[in-house]
Formats: structure tokens, C-alpha cells, sequence
């Protein structure tokens, strides 16, 4: 009996650090496709009749050529966004030879899908039939005939190229074939795999795809509220960091919906916005609900109730303490409005009243719902005041920009008035209300150890003490792997009760999660790369 728990929890803990780690893999291509997002939305805008009718400069032929560039350059994520994932996810979860495993997740994906052509062209399927296409989802993917399995079939070459580059890395061959073995094998091994995967997908991509859109239309059915459910959702998966999965499917599968655009038929509320861009024209249903499900949702938590519930804390702390957490708060506020990152605020209350964070989730999810419910259409990722100036403004009042920041303003009164109301109400122990300064600064104590320490080394990022978080993580001997997200660190531990939590929030962490007894993450912010970076130094590889 103990032994079989114990191996449940070796399983759990397992489960969890993959899910983790798939989780993290989707940032690099991610955050490609908001950088993308942005070179498109002002390429498209600035092109556009409607603004150089208004702007005449702008149809000069260099400034057309240039914002032209910038639109072209911008479908570099959309074009090949499904390839980018297969390549992202074998390099994300690889622990050694990253760029084998990246380079396998291209050769996988390629060798399934030309098997995926092979099938159907021995079963003499018209290519080019109407019916086939419907029925198969026949699409052009890299130049090939093949089956548009989209993200999924993209996230399941990466984990399936993953499993084989971590069983077949060192693999050893007889000398007569010693030249196709060790890493040469990976790529090798994923093209056999795949191909033989790519040749069951017609048979089971049809009835799963069915069931893909069955999901989307009953999201559909509940109309404005499936933007409500959505919003709620990703806020309540971010501290266990499942929040990605959710978000990538709602952005590129049919259960983020799904219609034509421009004469081609898309999937995928994200995927959907940026076609959109990339032609003249309104936006039809399909697309305008499936926008419901991007950024306009978030801004009104992200421009005005999360800076409301900064003001609320800064004016809730010991005013000797203000001076001492104006800094975190103020950074925290620019993070979540120009960076659309929320974390550094929302961790501030999570732990303290996990009941207030819950609130804050259906309040963002009342703003999904109440920019759907006023017709608010812009997209993209983020929901910073980045995206409500390229997706709002730059593309004219059609898509009701100037509704935002009345908005977000009353999402900053509500805020405001009810967490000042929730933290004085019942004590919440948020930032500069959970300890006073030193009274005296002559006491006998003297500087705690690790601001004694501290001057003596360089710090990361002119701010963590990189040395002192890996010994309050309980050495590099407690660490059994390493990464790390846009905002935290992520780890297998081999004990988390050795990972002292109140020490790494002095030394500058938002706040600390211990999801087992050996997965923890630690969230620090924007700066995370750089402290990651800087304990790897310090562990003993292998």
C-alpha cells in the first residue's frame, strides 16, 4: 500500500512538471506571434485606405512599401505558426541538445504530414473536391497537400518527437551503422514515427475534429458568456500555470471558433484576428465573436482593475511602509499595463485571501463579457495599452477603442473601493501592512544575513541576490530541474519543505507556489530569465 502511494505521487509529480513544462514551451512561439501581431496590425493600418485617405503622406511610395514590409513580416507566426510549435516544443521540454530536438520537431512534422499526402493520394482522394476538403480538412501546409490538424497535431509531434530525443539521444548503433547513431538518430527515428502516425490521421482526424467544433459551437451557444467562462478560466489556471493550454486552444483551434475569412476558411479566434488584418474589408460574425476571446476581454482588469488594486494596497499600507513598497507596486502596475503581465500584482493577494483572487477572476471575466456585450473588437494577445493603440486606435472607431478607457476606468473604481474595503475589512496581510521598519537604527541585531551578503556580490538584474535564492531553495543539491516561464521559476525539487518561502520573498520573490511535495515554482517577474540564468551557473550539470 505505501509503495503504491508512492507511486502515485511519483506519477503526480511527473504529470505535473510535464504539463509545467508544455505549458512554458508555448511562450517562445507566443511571444514571436505578439511581436508579430503588432508589426502586422500597424503594417495593415497604416497601408489601409481608411487611414491614408485621412493621412495623404502616408501614400507616398516609401511609407507604402515600408508599413507594406511590416504587414508582410507580421505573417511570418500566422504562415507558419503550427510548424514554429513542433519545433518549440521538443526545445522547450529537451533538458541537452536543444537544437537536435528542435531540428526533429521540423523533420517530424514534415514526414507526417507528406504521409498524411501520401494516404490520401492512394486512396485516390480528390484533392481538390469540395467534399473531401470538408470532410478531411484538406489544407496547404509547408507546400503540402495535407490534412490541417492545426495546433494539435503540432503539439502532438512535439511531445511525441520529445519522448523519442530523450530515449534515443545517446542511442548506440553496430559500427557498420555507427554514423545514424547518437543524436543523428533523433531526427532520423522522428521521421519513421511520424510518418507511420501521419498515415492514421485520416482515419481518425475526421470524427475528432467533429467533436473539436461540437465543443466550439456550444461555447458558441452560450454566446456572450463564453467569453465570460473563458476569462474566468485562464485567471484560475494561472497560479498552477495551466493557464497556456486553455489560451492556445481558444486561440488556434476550432473551439475558439472557426469561419471563412477573406475566401479561406480559418480556425482559431487568434489565427482568425490576424487574417482578418491581412485583407480590406469589415470583419464578418465569425470573426468579430471569435474576438471576444483576445485582448479587448482583459483590458479592463489589466488598464484599470489591477492598477486600482495597487492604489487600494499602497493606501491600505503602514504609511512608514509606503516609501518601501512604492517601488514593487509601481513596477507591478507598468508590467501588467505596457507588458500585459499580471502576476507581480496578482500574487501580491493571492495567498494572503485566495478568496479575493477568486473575485478578481470573475470581475475579469465580467470584462469579456462586457467588451463583447459593447461590441468592442480588438485583438491580439496581450490586452496592454500596446494593443488598444495598433489594434484599437491605428484601426479607426470601427472597433470602439474610445470605449476602453471608460471601461477600464470603472473597472479601477471597483477595484479600488473593494479591495480597500477587503484588506482594512479583514486584515489582509498585503505588502506593507505584514511588518514595520526597524524603529531604531542603531539596534544590536544588525542587517539581516543576506543584506550583509548581498553588496559583496553582483546582483541580477541590479536587484536579486542569485546566490541567496538558490540557498533559500535549499541548495543546488535540492534541485532536481530548472526553467522558467516569462514571470517564474519552475522546479522539480527533491524536498519543497526545504524551500523557505518567506526568505525568498525578502529577497525580492512575488510569491512562492509549492504544488507537491517536489514541484514548486517561484514567481520573481520580468528579470526571471536573467535569476534563472544565474543559478543554472551555479548547478552541477548532470
Amino acid at each position: 500500500m505505501l509503495e503504491s502511494s508512492e507511486h502515485m505521487q511519483k506519477t503526480k509529480a511527473a504529470l505535473w512538471e510535464f504539463l509545467q513544462g508544455l505549458g512554458k514551451t508555448f511562450m517562445l512561439p507566443v511571444a514571436l506571434l505578439a511581436f508579430c501581431g503588432i508589426m502586422l496590425g500597424i503594417g495593415s493600418s497604416l497601408s489601409s485606405e481608411a487611414v491614408t485617405d485621412g493621412l495623404p503622406f502616408l501614400k507616398a511610395e516609401g511609407f507604402h512599401l515600408v508599413f507594406t514590409w511590416m504587414a508582410n513580416t507580421g505573417l511570418v507566426a500566422f504562415t507558419f505558426l503550427p510548424v514554429l510549435f513542433a519545433m518549440a516544443i521538443p526545445l522547450g521540454l529537451a533538458r541537452e541538445d536543444k537544437g537536435v530536438a528542435a531540428f526533429s520537431g521540423f523533420v517530424g512534422f514534415a514526414a507526417m504530414n507528406l504521409a498524411v499526402n501520401f494516404y490520401l493520394t492512394a486512396r485516390g482522394v480528390d484533392l481538390e473536391d469540395e467534399k473531401a476538403i470538408e470532410h478531411y480538412g484538406i489544407a496547404d501546409v509547408l507546400g503540402v497537400q495535407s490534412i490541417d490538424t492545426g495546433l494539435l497535431g503540432a503539439v502532438a509531434v512535439g511531445i511525441v518527437v520529445s519522448l523519442l530525443h530523450q530515449r534515443f539521444r545517446t542511442q548506440r548503433m553496430p559500427d557498420a551503422l555507427a554514423f545514424f547513431g547518437g543524436l543523428r538518430f533523433v531526427p532520423i527515428i522522428s521521421a519513421l514515427v511520424l510518418s507511420v502516425l501521419g498515415l492514421l490521421i485520416p482515419l481518425v482526424w475526421p470524427a475528432f475534429n467533429g467533436w473539436i467544433t461540437a465543443v466550439g459551437r456550444g461555447i458558441g451557444h452560450t454566446g456572450v458568456f463564453g467569453p465570460f467562462f473563458f476569462g474566468m478560466g485562464e485567471v484560475l489556471l494561472r497560479p498552477i500555470g495551466l493557464h497556456h493550454i486553455l489560451v492556445a486552444m481558444f486561440r488556434f483551434t476550432d473551439v475558439g471558433g472557426s469561419g471563412a475569412v477573406c475566401g479561406d476558411n480559418v480556425s482559431g479566434a487568434l489565427n482568425m484576428f490576424y487574417a482578418h488584418l491581412d485583407c480590406a474589408g469589415a470583419p464578418n460574425a465569425a470573426v468579430t465573436d471569435a474576438t471576444h476571446f483576445l485582448s479587448q476581454g482583459k483590458m479592463a482588469a489589466y488598464l484599470g482593475g489591477l492598477p486600482g488594486a495597487a492604489l487600494a494596497m499602497y493606501h491600505c499600507a503602514n504609511r512608514r511602509m509606503r516609501p518601501e513598497i512604492k517601488a514593487l507596486l509601481v513596477s507591478g502596475v507598468v508590467a501588467c499595463v505596457v507588458g500585459g503581465i499580471t502576476e507581480p500584482l496578482e500574487f501580491l493577494f493571492l495567498f494572503v485571501a485566495p478568496w479575493l483572487y477568486a473575485v478578481h477572476a470573475v470581475l475579469v471575466g465580467l470584462g469579456f463579457l462586457t467588451a463583447a456585450v459593447l461590441g468592442v473588437f480588438i485583438g491580439n494577445t496581450d490586452g496592454n495599452v500596446i494593443d488598444w493603440l495598433v489594434f484599437g486606435v491605428l484601426q479607426g472607431s470601427s472597433t470602439k477603442w474610445y470605449l476602453v478607457p471608460v471601461i477600464a476606468a470603472v473597472w479601477f473604481a471597483v477595484y479600488y473601493f473593494l479591495f480597500r474595503w477587503a484588506i482594512r475589512r479583514f486584515d489582509l496581510r498585503t505588502p506593507g501592512r505584514d511588518q514595520e521598519p526597524e524603529q531604531d537604527a542603531g539596534d544590536e541585531e544588525g542587517p539581516a544575513p543576506d543584506a550583509e551578503k548581498a553588496p559583496a556580490r553582483e546582483l541580477v538584474a541590479g536587484k536579486y541576490d542569485a546566490v541567496a535564492i538558490l540557498d533559500a531553495i535549499g541548495g543546488a543539491a535540492n534541485i532536481r530541474s530548472l526553467d522558467n516561464c516569462i514571470t517564474r521559476l519552475r522546479m522539480t525539487v527533491e524536498d519543497a519543505e526545504l524551500v523557505d518561502g518567506a526568505r525568498l520573498k525578502k529577497l525580492g520573490a512575488v510569491g512562492v507556489i509549492k504544488l507537491d511535495g517536489h514541484t514548486v515554482q517561484v514567481v520573481i517577474g520580468p528579470q526571471v530569465q536573467s535569476v534563472k540564468d544565474a543559478i543554472a551557473t551555479m548547478i552541477p550539470v548532470g
